[in-house]
C-alpha cells in the first residue's frame, strides 16, 4: 500500500437522498417527515427559468422555518453556465442561516468550477461571519466530468460527496439512450443465441467510487428515472452499493424506503462482519495472521471489509 494513507469519507448517513423543486412548497414538509438521510432542495432542473428566482426565495424561508430534525440539508444551485448560479450561492448563504449545510454543484466539468462556486462561498461566509463552513457535493454529468473526475474528487476541502448525473451524462457522451439509469435495452451481449444485458453505467460508476476512496469524499448513485420499476430501482442500487457507493437518489418519495433498504448494512451481514471480526482476533491471539470462517480464508483484508459494514451499522443506528 502506497504510505500516504487514503483519507476517510465523512462520517454521515447517506443512503438516500431526496430530491424536491424548490418551486413546490408543499412537499417541504412532507420531505422533512420522511426517512432521507439528505434533503436537496433543487433549484436547477426541477424548476422552470420563470421561476427561479420565487424558487429561491421558497428555499430560503424553508430552510429557516421548518424543522427539518437531523436531516443534511443540500441546495442545488444552477449550473455555472447560467445567470442564475451566483444568486443561488449569494442570496441562499446570506440569508438561510446555519441550517444550510452543502450546497450541490451540477455538471461540474474541471476542477475549476469547484475553485469557482469555493472561492464565492469562501468570501460570503468570511464577510457574514457564517460559523459553520458550507460543504460541498458535485455531480458528474458529462464527458469532461467522467474524463477529470480524480482532479474534480481532489478539488476542495469542502467536496464531501459526488454524485452520478445519468440523464445529462448520457446526452453529453452522445449515448443512444433516454433512459435514466439500468440497463438499457440495446446493451447487451449474445451468448448461444441468448440475449444478456450488462450496465451501461459500471464502468462511469467505478471511476467516481475510485475518485472518491482516493480523496476521502462520498460517492452517491443518481437517479432512477422510472419511478414504478421498483425491481429496477432495487437492482441498480444493490450494484451501486456493492462497487462502493453509499446511497442513491430519490426522486419519488415510494424510492426512500428502497434506497434505505438497500444501503442499510443487513442483520446477517453485520453479524457475519462481527463473528468474521471474532475470529480474526483469536487468531491474532494465537500468533496467526489468517484463519478460516465458514470454509473460505478469511485475513487482514477481511477485518477493512467487516469493519466497512460494521461501522455503517452503527454510524446509522446513531443517526436514529
Amino acid at each position: 500500500m502506497s504510505f500516504r494513507i487514503q483519507p476517510a469519507a465523512p462520517a454521515r448517513p447517506n443512503r438516500c437522498q431526496l430530491f424536491g423543486p424548490g418551486s413546490n412548497t408543499k412537499l417541504f414538509v412532507k420531505m422533512a417527515a420522511s426517512a432521507a438521510d439528505v434533503i436537496n432542495l433543487d433549484l436547477e432542473d426541477s424548476v422552470a427559468p420563470s421561476d427561479k428566482d420565487s424558487a429561491r426565495a421558497n428555499v430560503i424561508e424553508a430552510l429557516n422555518t421548518i424543522d427539518w430534525g437531523n436531516k443534511y440539508m443540500s441546495v442545488r444551485i444552477n449550473g455555472l453556465d447560467t445567470p442564475y448560479w451566483y444568486r443561488d450561492v449569494v442570496d441562499v448563504l446570506e440569508q438561510a442561516g446555519d441550517r444550510l449545510d452543502q450546497i450541490m454543484i451540477p455538471k461540474v466539468g474541471c476542477a475549476a468550477d469547484v475553485y469557482a462556486v469555493d472561492a464565492l462561498v469562501t468570501a460570503i461566509e468570511r464577510a457574514k461571519g457564517r460559523s459553520k463552513p458550507i460543504s460541498f457535493e458535485v455531480i458528474i454529468e458529462s464527458a469532461a466530468g467522467i474524463a477529470h473526475v480524480e482532479e474534480i474528487a481532489a478539488s476542495s476541502p469542502r467536496l464531501q460527496a459526488m454524485s452520478l448525473g445519468a440523464a445529462d451524462f448520457a446526452a453529453s457522451m452522445g449515448m443512444q439512450t433516454t433512459g435514466i439509469g439500468g440497463t438499457q435495452e440495446n446493451y447487451y451481449m449474445l451468448r448461444e443465441g441468448t440475449k444478456h444485458w450488462s450496465d451501461p453505467w459500471h464502468w462511469a460508476q467505478a471511476a467516481i467510487v475510485a475518485a472518491c476512496r482516493t480523496h476521502g469524499v462520498l460517492p452517491v448513485d443518481g437517479p432512477f428515472g422510472d419511478f414504478s420499476d421498483d425491481e429496477g430501482y432495487i437492482a441498480q442500487a444493490k450494484r451501486s452499493a456493492t462497487l462502493g457507493m453509499v446511497g442513491k437518489w430519490a426522486i419519488h418519495p415510494k424510492q426512500i424506503a428502497l434506497a434505505n433498504q438497500v444501503f442499510t448494512p443487513s442483520d446477517d451481514a453485520v453479524t457475519e462482519a462481527r463473528e468474521i471480526l471474532a475470529a480474526m482476533e483469536a487468531a491474532k491471539a494465537k500468533g496467526e495472521g489468517a484463519t478460516v470462517y465458514k470454509g473460505r480464508l478469511v485475513d487482514i483484508a477481511s477485518i477493512k471489509q467487516a469493519e466497512v459494514i460494521v461501522a455503517q451499522a452503527e454510524l446509522i443506528a446513531a443517526n436514529g
